[in-house]
């Protein structure tokens, strides 16, 4: 959990609050179709119980945050070009929220969607 003291007390973020903000950038980026998950366990038990941070994993190192995020991207998109839009985006998102640094934001690109033309 991250800290942060100031002269009228303490803040403490959450990795979930974290997780929730890098969430909701992802899946609003460009040929993001949605989040995967990590593993099979974690795809099962999303099933079970909906969590808003699914394909999301945060970690605190010292003062610095490391992000990784699971995503299945629209097929014919370039997949270079979108992971590093995601990776720009979600960096700017929760650095911009919480005033704190953020180390570094893997994405891993579980698969790959192709979407309904009507």
């Amino acid at each position: 959990m991250s800290e942060s003291k100031n002269q009228i007390g303490s803040i403490h973020v959450s990795p979930r609050a974290v997780a929730t903000i890098a969430y909701q950038a992802a899946v609003e980026s460009y040929g993001v179709v949605g989040l995967a998950a990590k593993n099979l366990f974690n795809g099962i038990s999303h099933f079970v119980v909906k969590d808003p941070t699914h394909g999301v994993d945060v970690q605190y190192e010292d003062n610095h945050i490391n992000i990784d995020l699971y995503v299945v991207v629209e097929y014919g998109t370039n997949i270079k070009s979108v992971a590093a839009s995601v990776a720009k985006t979600v960096r700017f998102h929760v650095e911009k929220a919480l005033g704190l640094p953020i180390n570094e934001v893997n994405v891993h690109v579980q698969g790959l969607r192709v979407s309904e033309t009507d």
